[in-house]
This record gives C-alpha cells, structure tokens and sequence, in this order.
C-alpha cells in the first residue's frame, strides 16, 4: 500500500513538502518549498511502479522501467514554451520515481466552466478562442520536438488560468516520446488519460498506435467542454452510437458554426478522419464562412442612383411635354 508524503517531508535534501495538489492511481502530485532557493515553489509528481513489479524476481521489468522513465524525464527536462511549465529536476527514491517542475498558481479552466455553468452561462467564444490558441501553441511545440512527444491527457483540469490570464498546459504525468519502434508497454510516466477526453487509440493494446492526432482528439473534447459547459461523451460511446456527441450548437446555439465543425472534426472516432497536425485543426477552426453573394452591378447600381434615375426620367418626360405642346 502506498502512503503519502507528509508536509515537512524533505526530498532529495532540497524540496519539503507543503501539501498534496491531487492524487491517482499512479502517484500523487505535491506543493513543495525549495529549500536551497527561498521563496521558490515547485510542484513535485511521484510516479509509482505498478503494484508487484517492486515485488521479488520483478528486479528486471523496474529497472526497465526506471530506465524509460529517465528517457522520459530528460525529454521534458529539454522543453522550454511559455505555455507550458518547466521541468527542473527528475530523481528516484526508493521505488518512487520523482519529477520536478514548476509550481503553476491559478484556477484551472474545469473550475471556470463549471463556475460558469452554475450561474446558466456560456463562456464567451472569443476567450475560448484565446485561450484555445495558446494551448495549441503548446501542443504544436510538443509534436515538433525529435523525436515528437505527446501529452497524452490533454483536458480542462490540466489547463492553468495564471494571474495574468494567460494558460499553462500542465501536468506531465502522460507526456510520452513518440517512438513508432518501441514496443514498450509501461512507462514511467504513461497513463490512460481521462476517459470523456481520451481517444480509443489511447486505450489498451493500442496506447503504442498514438500519434499527433490523438492529442487532436483531447483538443476537440476539451473544446466542446469549454463552449457547451457539457462533459463529452467517451469515445467508445460514439464509437458505438454517434448521435451520442450532441452537436455543439445544438446546446449552445450562439456558437459560431466553424468552430463546431472544427470540434467534431477532432472528435472522430477513426484517427485518420481527423486533422493530421494541429496546425491543419487551426485553419480549419479559423476557416471563415463563405461571403453571401453580391447583388447583380445592375441592381446595386440602381439601388445607388435611383434619385438621379427619376430625376433624368422626370426632365426627359418635361422636354417631350414642352416640344409636342
């Protein structure tokens, strides 16, 4: 059984913990104080090994694991966004593998829409917009890297509201190098992600049939959240029945139609019926609706001049009238 680690606890001889932040079934995540830089706060996630693997004649599948988790922790000890938290430092004590990251003050956006849903309203498309951009600022990042990396977990709780209004896409506990050759099938920092986001390529024997899309699917999902106020439905659920994804603006009509187009785009139960990069969901997110047609040059020119029309017309009628008198 595992036990959590109490406040005043020290890691490492260099972070104490203040509080537990949340916790899983995988490990927990801590508050912590830096001791040797005063006034630095870190958040602190402790993956555990799955039970029995700690157990005896287990020796080899945790050092294989231990292993993946290093690789894991050195990938995301390289990433540098704005949108995204930096991982400082990464350790083991004991069977408990440690990471170390900054510790993001805020609400998170699960907290926003529910807020808002209490009080019967919407979230402005245009914020969601804004704070939709920043998070793909993020994911595009990540995908990037060499090899890619996938978050894995992508959902409104693990999206940040800082002070400033800015977002932060946190919690690394899923982030997974996008190795097509490795046929691994536990690593120390992988998941299954929270079911009403996570794709069906994420689950089981396909977790290591994940690329970029998937992630794409977690976007979209978090996007119908945020705009209706409703969890989505699972992606088995629409898998088996797909009148279970009500249309976005079926719930929130006052939602512009490309960005419902763009949601259920993401959320396709096939990964190769979705945008292949999230760059590709952004234009079509950002794609405008056709203008209406223009009105015939005759008609507008009518429509223009008709005051000068009359008069010629009126002039005409007078010259004819004066001349046959």
């Amino acid at each position: 059984m595992h036990t959590q680690l109490l406040p005043g606890a020290v890691l490492r001889d260099r972070y104490r913990v203040v509080s537990l932040i949340g916790e899983g079934g995988m490990g927990a995540v801590y508050l912590t104080e830096d001791i040797r830089l005063p006034g630095r706060r870190c958040a602190v996630k402790e993956i555990r090994l799955p039970p029995g693997m700690s157990q005896e004649g287990a020796a080899e599948a945790e050092a294989r694991a231990r292993a993946q988790f290093h690789r894991e922790a050195s990938t995301l000890a390289r990433l540098d966004h704005p949108n995204l938290p930096k991982v400082s430092d990464f350790f083991t004590v004991v069977h408990r593998d440690y990471l170390v990251m900054d510790y993001v003050a805020g609400t998170d956006l699960l907290e926003v829409v529910r807020e808002a849903r209490r009080k019967g309203k919407f979230l402005p498309e245009a914020q969601v917009l804004d704070w939709t951009e920043q998070l793909c600022a993020a994911l595009s990042y990540l995908h990037r890297q060499d090899p890619p990396v996938l978050h894995r977990d992508v959902k409104p709780a693990n999206i940040k509201l800082t002070p400033e209004g800015g977002i932060k896409l946190v919690d690394f506990g899923l982030v997974k190098p996008l190795d097509p050759d490795d046929a691994t099938t536990f690593t120390g920092l992988r998941g299954m992600g929270s079911i009403p986001y996570t794709p069906l390529e994420q689950y089981g024997d396909l977790a290591d049939h994940t690329d970029a899309r998937s992630d794409i699917y977690a976007l979209g999902a978090t996007l119908y959240h945020l705009v209706t106020g409703c969890e989505p439905p699972s992606a088995q659920e629409i898998f088996v029945e797909e009148e279970t994804l009500v249309s976005p603006r079926k719930v929130n009509p006052a939602l512009s139609r490309t960005v419902e187009d763009a949601i259920l785009a993401a959320m396709r139960p096939n990964p190769r019926e979705r945008p292949p990069s999230v760059e590709a969901w952004q234009r079509r997110l950002h794609a405008s609706a056709p203008p209406p047609p223009a009105p015939p040059r005759e008609a507008g020119a009518w429509q223009q001049n008709w005051p000068l029309v009359l008069l010629a017309s009126l002039l005409t009628a007078l010259v004819i009238y004066l001349t046959f008198r």
